[in-house]
């Protein structure tokens, strides 16, 4: 017999729009929260009205898809405290599963039969999927939740000679490629951010590639290294990466890009505040794979929306300064399909992605 919580070959949507639209459609009761480790079976609330068993979730298996000490990591791994913490589940690990801006972990996740994985995705991959060509793309999983949103802020070793964002923009702008500056995977939020600084600047987009000398990594703590030992100019990350280092002195912060300061470095000035008229923040969310049935599907977004209102989430929120952004289900995915248009729309415009 089919285990309840594996993909059904005949369940698999044909297309975005309707793998998008499979994420609503059962009531939650006699939904029960559990990912068996071992495998999972049918409890006794009984069948939904398309005859599917509830499904019984004991543990969950997490995915950041990069090195450890990034955003993705770091947000994975609170997720899996808060879930063990709050019971939700007996076990979550965490597996990374870096490169290519998060796409070498989406295909690994097209890939996974085991339907009792989440693996945390984002805006950075957004922009990988368009700037690596990926054959796999986010549209070809399941959207489950839309978590958080981060401001990314600028920042210098403590030590350089640039002291605003100004100072930093017109020496990229007169001396080209001689400034470097490090963020996370090329078409990722951090690359996005420089490429409309420079537009902002007047830089025309077609000269932005030759000018902007961009040196991506796979993870915040490379970008850390690479700062400290002053091999890079400049550093593009969300606030809660580089915030550490920040504040023990370590790194000269020259701007946030939200539209108001930051709660974790709230002496840092906003672009608009530098004079540049650009806001970007840095959303995360979580992704199953593709073919779940709708039983498979709820279970998951009714664990999701515990771990959401668990006290140990809300407290991880506010230590790290991440937003709370929550959209769940159908939300999510028309979320997702906006900024995917919008983020291959500035690709387009800033020279990343061949139009």
């Amino acid at each position: 017999m089919r285990s309840p919580f594996r993909p059904h070959p005949a369940a698999t949507p044909t297309s975005p729009a309707r793998r998008f639209a499979r994420t609503a459609g059962l009531a939650t009761a006699g939904i029960v929260l559990a990912i068996g480790a071992a495998g999972c079976a049918p409890t006794d609330a009984g069948a939904d009205d398309a005859g599917e068993a509830p499904v019984a979730l004991e543990s969950v298996n997490l995915i950041a898809p990069a090195d450890p000490g990034g955003g993705w990591d770091q947000t994975a791994r609170a997720a899996s405290e808060a879930l063990v913490a709050e019971d939700l589940v007996g076990s979550a690990p965490v597996e990374n599963i870096p490169g290519a801006g998060g796409t070498i972990g989406l295909a690994a996740l097209a890939n996974e039969r085991d339907a009792a994985t989440l693996m945390v995705t984002g805006l950075v991959m957004v922009g990988a999927v368009e700037t690596n060509a990926s054959d796999v793309r986010i549209e070809d999983l399941t959207p489950v939740a839309k978590l958080t949103e981060e401001p990314l802020v600028i920042v210098v070793p403590a030590s350089s000679e640039y002291e605003t964002t100004e100072d930093l923009v017109d020496a990229i702008v007169d001396e080209g490629a001689a400034i470097s500056v490090t963020g996370g995977s090329a078409g990722g939020a951090d690359h996005i951010l420089a490429g409309m600084l420079l537009t902002e600047a007047g830089v025309a987009p077609d000269e932005i590639p030759s000018t902007l000398n961009y040196i991506p990594n796979a993870g915040g703590g490379e970008a850390v290294t690479m700062l400290l030992g002053n091999t890079v100019n400049a550093g593009i990350s969300g606030v809660g990466e580089f915030a550490e280092q920040v504040e023990a002195g370590e790194l000269r912060a020259l701007a946030v890009s939200g539209a108001e300061r930051s709660e974790v470095l709230p002496d840092v000035p906003t672009l608009a505040e530098e004079g540049y008229d650009v806001e970007l923040t840095n959303w995360r969310g979580l992704l199953a794979p593709s073919g779940l049935t709708d039983a498979e599907v709820q279970a998951l977004q009714d664990l999701v929306t515990g771990l959401h209102d668990s006290e140990s989430w809300q407290s991880t929120l506010e230590e790290r300064g991440w937003a709370d952004a929550f959209l769940i289900g159908d939300e999510f995915a028309s979320f997702l399909d906006g900024n995917i248009g919008q983020v291959t729309t500035t690709l387009e415009s800033i020279g990343l992605v061949a139009r």
